[in-house]
């Protein structure tokens, strides 16, 4: 099958559990474009479509929001799975579920949405960012499980071994 993988990542953490997906994927014998949200004008071309964002102050990057809107028809016409990563030293189920995840889940028919614990590097980011990841107490480091990662993207595979292939319409807009 034929996978758009889509992230909107800040400061590349996300952007390189987006790689582990790809390669993941790959290894199961799935061609994978992976993009960036503003790089993608339509899903039409693909057969399945994995979504994922960087949380800052519980919401999703606006780059993944837009292109959720954008494509929102074509989305809803193909499985799709959605992540996110974010604050380092929170559980992955509180501290990435993003206030708009569970209405973006039923808007674009996403048949999960997975969090994931994120990556914090103080040297990267701005003042303002440094504030916030200050009043929350967050941990600085790597608190990224890539097991966890490749082991969800096994499971998107397994799904897509099973699930009914929709073949692109070319005119089919999304």
């Amino acid at each position: 099958m034929r996978i758009l993988l889509t992230v909107a990542s800040r400061h590349q953490g996300t952007w390189e559990i987006g790689e582990v997906i790809a390669r993941r994927l790959r290894d199961r014998g799935h061609e994978v474009d992976l993009r960036a949200p503003e790089d993608v004008t339509s899903v039409a071309d693909y057969d399945a479509v994995v979504l994922g964002s960087a949380v800052y102050t519980a919401h999703w990057l606006p780059a993944a929001r837009d292109v959720a809107e954008r494509c929102v028809d074509g989305l809803r016409a193909r499985p799709v799975w959605m992540f996110s990563s974010g604050l380092a030293t929170q559980p992955a189920n509180s501290a990435n579920s993003p206030l708009e995840v569970a209405a973006l889940r039923e808007r674009i028919g996403a048949r999960a949405h997975r969090s994931f614990r994120g990556r914090l590097d103080r040297s990267l980011l701005s003042f303002t960012e440094r504030a916030i990841i200050a009043g929350g107490r967050a941990r600085e480091g790597d608190h990224r499980d890539m097991a966890a990662v490749a082991a969800w993207a096994d499971e998107i595979a397994d799904a897509l071994g099973t699930a009914p292939v929709h073949p692109p319409v070319a005119s089919r807009r999304g």
